[in-house]
């Protein structure tokens, strides 16, 4: 297990030469990565989100491609669409891919979409496929759909329907940096432009390899019964949460630990990892109750309360 940690600290290093801080924001995100799972990044804008999804890409040697949200997006904007194509004199239809065709999608400020575009993602998210007309292609893997979205305009925007928000693995809060940091960021980026040179850490091959692996570290029954009580409390504690998770939660909680602790180089998962990996997998899957909201809570405070009332 430690050699996997070697891999990890590489790659970690190596986006921190890019990107500085925000070292949690990193670690989550390799984990969606390593569970082959979807991921919404949330932050105010100029913090790095798409600098962030674009690097990682670039030290995993995987094809990145980037939507742009708009509300004049439409769906065959995404998955492609049909184009008319001479060939010996005769005319045929041909299909030309959209950009959901690479291994990480950014969707950017996806809630700008509307619901219709947003819809056009749900079928690659869950099922890593776009049907167009009557044929249905498959999409390369590893693929992966990362999608930013800004916390603080809400005018023209379009909320994320809950059952796609419940495809996302995590929601990842993507905060300010300290005063340090940012000392650090103006000074990388007023100073001397100097091209770097890119290493590949990490191939398709060997990702492939990893969520394989992740998906066999052992984690003990009474850790997998403290996942499901953890998302059973979350549908019966009515004094503070309206709508409690799915078991798409549970199930995304147990993988998420296990991705933890191999990245930590540990063979086994803890409480510690079902802790941490709690907050990301769950905040975007319950919602508060007016009771909650009238106290000020914020979603992270309930997963606290939750957490410690489930020893």
């Amino acid at each position: 297990m430690k050699n996997y940690k070697e891999i990890f600290d590489a790659l970690f290093k190596n986006v921190n030469r890019v990107i500085v801080g925000q070292q949690e924001v990193i670690e989550q995100l390799m984990i969606a990565m390593l569970c082959d799972a979807n991921c919404l990044l949330e932050g105010y804008p100029g913090l790095a989100k798409t600098l962030l999804v674009k690097t990682v890409g670039d030290f995993m040697e995987l094809k990145f491609s980037r939507i742009q949200s708009t509300p004049d997006l439409m769906p065959s904007d995404i998955t492609g669409t049909y184009i008319i194509e001479e060939n010996n004199g005769k005319r045929e239809f041909k299909f030309q891919p959209g950009p959901i065709f690479a291994n990480i999608v950014l969707a950017d400020e996806i809630n700008r979409a509307t619901p219709k575009t947003q819809s056009a993602l749900l079928e690659a998210m869950q099922e890593k496929q776009v049907t167009s007309g009557n044929s249905t292609f498959k999409l390369d893997l590893p693929f992966f759909v990362l999608a930013t979205q800004n916390p603080i305009e809400q005018e023209g925007t379009y909320p994320l329907p809950e059952a796609q928000a419940d495809r996302f693995l995590f929601k990842i809060k993507v905060g300010y940096p300290s005063a340090e940091e940012e000392l650090e960021i103006v000074n990388n980026y007023t100073a001397e432009i100097v091209e770097q040179k890119k290493q590949v850490i990490l191939n398709k091959k060997s990702l492939l390899a990893l969520q394989a692996i992740v998906r066999q570290i052992p984690i003990a029954n009474d850790l997998k019964q403290r996942v499901v009580s953890i998302i059973m409390t979350t549908r019966k504690e009515k004094s503070i949460i309206e709508y409690g998770a799915s078991p798409r939660a549970s199930i995304g909680l147990v993988l998420a630990a296990k991705a933890r602790a191999l990245i930590n180089g540990r063979n086994h998962v803890t409480s510690e990892d079902i802790n941490a990996m709690a907050y990301p997998v769950l905040r975007h899957r319950i919602i508060l109750n007016f009771e909650a909201e009238r106290k000020g809570m914020t979603t992270d405070d309930a997963i606290k309360e939750i957490l410690a009332k489930v020893r």
